[in-house]
């Protein structure tokens, strides 16, 4: 991602993670103590206690942890049995990890168009992309907003294929009332220290209604082993470690009311910045986003980046360069306008600041700036 210019001071930070561990400082605390006076740092009951809260969260009887978001993604589709020639569909626009998991399992991501208005993957584009060789469907709930998971799920019953969602901005997000992270056979989670739910360090796990899928994943997670030292598989090491799920678990209760103030702060923004030349979150009626990050684009997106912080705003571009067009994924052999819609995206994006914490004071400096910048 691209860091805000160096010009003036920041007075209003993109990104303030200490509002969020002050609301949970004597539970995260007590978490970390408990931890440390154990004894037990792996694969132990704090694990189980979050992977236990974390599915009932997310309204499915499994979940299991694991060491960050792109191993979530990469086991997961392990255990849907995705290999050497097997192709995942993948959005054009969206951070790189989602694409990494499907090159490690050997496969090739097939990258489809997002709807303009909602910056994800688009339904209506995917079929038309889908081959005997195609395997997976893999949305992302980009930027926290929902995908179309019914429309989705529904053209992979049709093709018999599997959806795996992409659930790492998505924590708290409902669709059509329902939560994200039970809508497709399997989601993938991070818990990177800047998302919704953040660990102190690196973490992702994995949610679905698959008893034999959620054993898959924990027996790959752990070198292929139920048993220590006896190996059925060529596994990974790949855990949560009990200080990340022991604070996972001492923050999960504050989640949904600092949901509840992210959407607050983004119905504020979406008014105060009304009429601006500017385009702002399309949130279609069936969605209910968790608000990870608030998304504008404009045509001159690094000149109103440079002037936010002229004023002291900072703001991230999520993401600058489209998948495609990174040195990583050249041997595909795509190049500029291949995908239009995504590297349109890419190039006008612009992330503003929105956290739990942030006073009524800064969503008023940060509309007032942005009233005078664009």
């Amino acid at each position: 991602m691209s860091a805000t210019p160096a010009t003036t001071p920041i007075t209003l930070p993109f990104l303030d993670l200490q509002p969020i561990y002050q609301r949970s400082k004597p539970e995260i605390d007590a978490a970390l103590a408990r931890v440390a006076g154990s004894g037990w740092f792996l694969l132990g009951k704090e694990l189980s206690a979050f992977e236990s809260a974390w599915a009932d969260y997310c309204g499915v009887p499994h979940a299991a942890g694991v060491a960050n978001g792109l191993d979530a993604l990469h086991l997961a589709l392990l255990a849907l049995g995705v290999g050497p020639g097997d192709e995942v569909i993948v959005p054009s626009n969206t951070y790189i990890a989602t694409w990494l998991a499907v090159s490690q399992c050997g496969a090739k991501p097939v990258p489809v168009e997002p709807d303009p208005a909602t910056f994800n993957l688009d339904p209506a584009r995917v079929e038309a992309a889908i081959t005997p060789a195609t395997r997976v469907l893999l949305p992302v709930h980009l930027y926290g907003q929902p995908a179309d998971m019914d429309a989705l799920m529904a053209l992979a019953a049709r093709h018999g294929l599997k959806v795996l969602d992409d659930c790492a901005q998505a924590h708290a997000a409902r669709y059509k009332g329902r939560r994200v992270g039970g809508l497709a056979d399997v989601s993938a989670w991070s818990f990177y220290p800047g998302k919704n739910l953040g660990a102190m360090g690196d973490g992702g796990g994995v949610s679905t209604g698959d008893a034999a899928l959620i054993e898959r994943i924990k027996v790959l997670r752990n070198y292929g082993s139920r048993i220590k030292y006896h190996n059925e598989i060529k596994g990974f090491n790949s855990r949560l470690d009990e200080i990340q799920a022991a604070v996972l678990s001492a923050k999960l209760p504050a989640l949904d009311p600092a949901t509840d103030e992210r959407r607050q702060i983004a119905a504020r923004l979406l008014d105060g910045l009304a009429g601006l030349d500017l385009q702002l979150p399309h949130v279609p009626d069936w969605a209910d986003p968790a608000w990870h990050l608030f998304v504008v684009r404009h045509a001159d997106r690094d000149g109103l980046q440079a002037r936010l912080a002229q004023r002291g705003i900072g703001t991230l571009i999520h993401y600058p360069v489209a998948p495609h067009l990174q040195p990583a994924y050249a041997e595909l052999g795509y190049g500029p306008g291949d995908f239009p819609i995504a590297e349109a995206i890419h190039r006008e994006v612009l992330s503003l600041p929105l956290w739990p914490g942030m006073s009524e004071a800064q969503v008023e400096q940060l509309i007032a700036a942005l009233r005078a910048s664009v």
